[in-house]
């Protein structure tokens, strides 16, 4: 069985108009366990809200998601953790303090919270850092705390959200690196949001590449490369190979996105 089986989900958004906005279209895929699936397209194409109806943070239109074969109806906190692009730190409370209070959420117990936050934060080499503020850390170090969270709930399943985006290239990358070493050493499931194709390919097993809104799957791309990915894959002809394979497939999608927010006809349309 996947550990996530998602299966003909429309989601539409209603408008000051009578027309809704149809964001995703009747979308289907599966993602196998221990796997990290990233999910790529231009903007507006329907990934973060296809990740948010996976949490079971908002309803499809239509169509279900099963996580284990169960059905999601809401969140699942002792099933999926998520990680959010926004810093979503506590600013009054320590680092340590933040990765306790999502035990707190979660209705771990009182006695167990200290050990499991302490050991996230070593997963993440952020012990040396367990009683700074958020204002004392880097946006990097923010972003490893918030992935120590995540960890910390000890979930089966993390959903990423464009968690490095705000980050520069150089943190990005490392941080990539770092994810595949956990992805190796923990065997999470990850479903992990982008819109860099160099993140997408060197972080991914598969990539679900998006069409333009609304957004259908218009392919999905292997990648073929164990975790975790050496430095050395970065610059590999392989991913660049493939990194110029999504581009091709997605240049058509965002030139579409493009001019539909312009209100420019397609090329071709009559």
């Amino acid at each position: 069985m996947s550990a996530i089986e998602v299966r003909n989900v429309s989601q539409h958004f209603a408008t000051q108009n009578a027309n809704p906005v149809v964001a995703l279209d009747s979308v289907s895929l599966s993602v196998e366990k221990g796997e990290l699936l990233c999910l790529i397209g231009p903007s507006g194409c329907g990934k973060s809200t296809l990740l948010n109806i996976i949490a079971g943070l908002c309803e499809a239109s239509a169509g279900d998601v099963t996580i284990g074969g169960a059905v999601v109806r809401g969140p699942m906190a002792r099933t999926m953790a998520f990680v959010f692009q926004e810093n979503t730190l506590m600013p009054w409370r320590t680092a340590l303090d933040n990765i306790r209070l999502g035990l707190v959420f979660q209705g771990a117990p009182r006695e167990g919270r200290e050990d499991r936050a302490r050991a996230a934060l070593d997963l993440v080499g952020m012990s040396d850092f367990a009683n700074h503020y958020p204002r004392q850390l880097s946006g990097g170090m923010k972003q490893r705390v918030q992935l120590a969270r995540a960890l910390a709930l000890g979930t089966d399943i993390l959903l990423m959200d464009e968690p490095f985006a705000a980050l520069d290239e150089q943190t990005r990358m490392v941080l990539g690196e770092e994810l595949s070493v956990l992805l190796a050493r923990e065997g999470k499931t990850i479903v992990f949001v982008t819109h860099s194709l160099t993140e997408a390919v060197f972080l991914a097993d598969r990539v679900a590449v998006f069409s333009a809104r609304p957004g259908r799957i218009k392919t999905i791309l292997p990648v073929n490369e164990g975790h975790p990915r050496p430095r050395s894959f970065m610059t590999s002809p392989k991913l660049t190979s493939l990194r110029n394979e999504l581009y091709e497939l997605l240049h058509d999608e965002v030139v579409a996105t493009m001019r539909a927010s312009l209100g420019m006809p397609l090329p071709g349309a009559p």
